[in-house]
């Protein structure tokens, strides 16, 4: 299904007001722009291929879209590395264009989530361009991390500290004479400078960036990293024990400073603002504190969706993740992955069915159809869980994590592991549309664009990643004339979700089960059931079935299978 793509005037549309609480159940759709659709056909997409598909998302039944960065950048890490935050990259589209999707997305009930990536920018950005033309001591270098080297020619970094994509943190410049100059920080890689957010010209500039998304009709912000911005100005070594708060580079307690500036702001505006963060803090207190009343209004919950497919482990996760957030009267988020992991039908056919980034190496082997059978029980078991939802797109298509070839990679975090781990290229290939050959409607058939209107463009180029030649039975089209598909199992879960008043934010009581078997009641009429064992069991008491990832045979639900029942209160 498709939206006209229309024009309309500058004004920002007016968000919702009677429903302050719409993130506390909302199902929000992550949109990998590079990845989703193709309106020109020059191979990647852009956002008049997300207004063009509008009506889909619509369809499918969610409540918000997240995407990830669109804004100007080099693309050295997917996008995260911004040279300018108020504006849309040009291979996307125009700032008009952004304007558009977020007031036709609202008129079709879909509110809009940007990224904001406050650690660091491009080393292209003009800031940095500029510090790099200023002297050691400058103004210019003050909104950065600039440090003199160790030894007697200033030769050795100024710390040892590891980035999070492997290697080091620090790189040195070249002064105008052509001598080796200071050091700057970068907890990523060399083309993403770290920020400095002690210096109030950084402060400043973030919250008026929240301010011009926010004045667009933003209903939200994600924010990238968010437990990295503060770094101790002493510079010292990550000690071998380290006590909660005392890392040198994360979660330090003066971060929560940025974020209560940051919740005043989207307070001051109509219709709920909402901040969500993307915050790696293992000590489930420090966790909570990012959501107090008066900071972030969400965060990512990391620690379900990296657990094994084990019954005792998952309910594990979903006990502490429902006791970390219950102290500040916030919902736990749930997602089974994004631009990041491996996608659930992948990593649940493995032998280790956990995730971590540390362990990805090419070649490991996968079960898809066992992957497919649980990542489709999973599915109604996050959908079941109180709190909101986040889906990654394509997983609602059984998507499964594509093992790319070398010379197409491009993430940097295969580069910098020495081409040990494969990156993250393989859960970003563009998504099947329609169609028995790539590029399967991700880009427009030849002399159409994406409205169907013929003469509009040429012959479409490969997409930006390669799409597998098997992927046309995944295709919305394939799939959408299969009621035994991954697409109609979410469409029909994200419907019941929203029917019933008891799925989505709200109470969640642990059911007598026998052992791996998760079974949990919402309210007083729902009843969802997981069975992570290898033999068929009995259902608890129900007068009808709701749904099930799976047929029950002779009665019983299968092993890796998840069942949603109705019961008479």
């Amino acid at each position: 299904m498709t939206t006209p793509l229309t024009t309309i005037g500058s004004a920002a549309p007016a968000l919702p007001t009677e429903d302050a609480l719409w993130w506390r159940s909302a199902v929000i759709y992550q949109v990998y722009v590079r990845s989703f659709a193709d309106s020109d056909g020059d191979g990647t997409g852009d956002l008049r291929g997300v207004r063009s598909r509008l009506g889909y998302l619509k369809e499918l039944g969610v409540d918000a879209l997240w995407f990830n960065p669109w804004y100007p950048s080099p693309l050295a890490d997917g996008g995260y590395d911004v040279s300018d935050y108020r504006d849309i990259h040009p291979t996307f589209g125009t700032l008009e264009d952004a304007e558009l999707l977020i007031s036709e997305a609202l008129a079709l009930g879909i509110r809009t989530i940007i990224d904001i990536v406050p650690n660091h920018v491009s080393s292209e950005h003009e800031w940095f361009q500029a510090a790099l033309a200023a002297a050691p001591g400058s103004p210019e270098r003050e909104r950065f991390w600039f440090h003199p080297g160790k030894g007697e020619h200033g030769d050795e970094m100024p710390t040892n500290w590891t980035s999070n994509f492997q290697g080091d943190t620090w790189t040195r410049t070249t002064n105008p004479d052509g001598t080796p100059g200071e050091w700057y920080l970068h907890l990523f890689t060399p083309e993403q400078p770290d920020l400095n957010w002690n210096h109030p010209d950084v402060r400043a500039e973030h919250e008026d960036v929240l301010r011009f998304w926010f004045d667009r009709g933003v209903a939200g912000v994600r924010i990238d990293s968010a437990g990295l911005l503060i770094k101790d100005p002493t510079l010292p070594e990550v000690p071998a024990q380290v006590e909660p708060g005392g890392h040198p580079t994360e979660d330090r307690d003066e971060v929560h400073d940025v974020y209560r500036a940051w919740r005043r702001i989207a307070d001051s505006y109509e219709g709920t603002r909402v901040l969500v963060g993307e915050v790696w803090v293992p000590d489930a207190a420090r966790f909570a504190a990012y959501l107090r009343p008066d900071e972030m209004h969400t965060a990512f919950n990391f620690d379900f969706m990296t657990r094994p497919w084990q019954a005792d482990e998952l309910r594990a996760s979903i006990d502490l993740m429902l006791a970390a957030h219950a102290p500040v009267g916030a919902p736990s988020t749930w997602v089974l992955s994004n631009h990041d992991v491996t996608r659930p039908v992948t990593r649940y056919g493995r032998e280790d069915s956990s995730f971590a980034f540390a362990k990805k190496r090419f070649g490991t082997p996968t079960d898809t159809e066992l992957g497919r059978r649980r990542a489709r029980a999973a599915a109604l078991l996050t959908a079941a869980l109180p709190g909101s939802l986040y889906l990654y797109q394509g997983d609602e298509l059984g998507l499964p994590e594509v093992e790319l070839p070398r010379e197409v990679l491009e993430d940097p975090m295969h580069f910098r592991s020495g081409g040990v781990d494969p990156g993250r290229d393989g859960c970003r290939v563009p998504l099947p549309w329609r169609g028995a050959a790539s590029p399967f409607g991700f880009s427009p058939d030849s002399g159409r664009d994406a409205r169907g209107q013929a003469g509009a463009v040429g012959t479409p180029t490969a997409p930006w990643l390669p799409q597998p030649a098997d992927w046309a039975e995944l295709t919305v089209q394939a799939q959408e004339a299969d009621p035994g598909s991954m697409l109609w199992l979410y469409r029909q879960a994200l419907r019941i979700r929203k029917r019933e008043h008891s799925l989505g934010d709200g109470p969640m009581t642990w059911l007598p089960s026998a052992p791996g078997v998760l079974a949990f009641s919402r309210g007083d009429d729902v009843v969802s059931v997981t069975n992570l064992g290898t033999d068929p069991i009995a259902l608890p008491d129900h007068d009808r079935i709701l749904l099930s990832s799976a047929p029950l045979v002779g009665g019983l639900l299968p092993p890796d299978s998840t069942a949603w029942l109705h019961r008479n209160a």
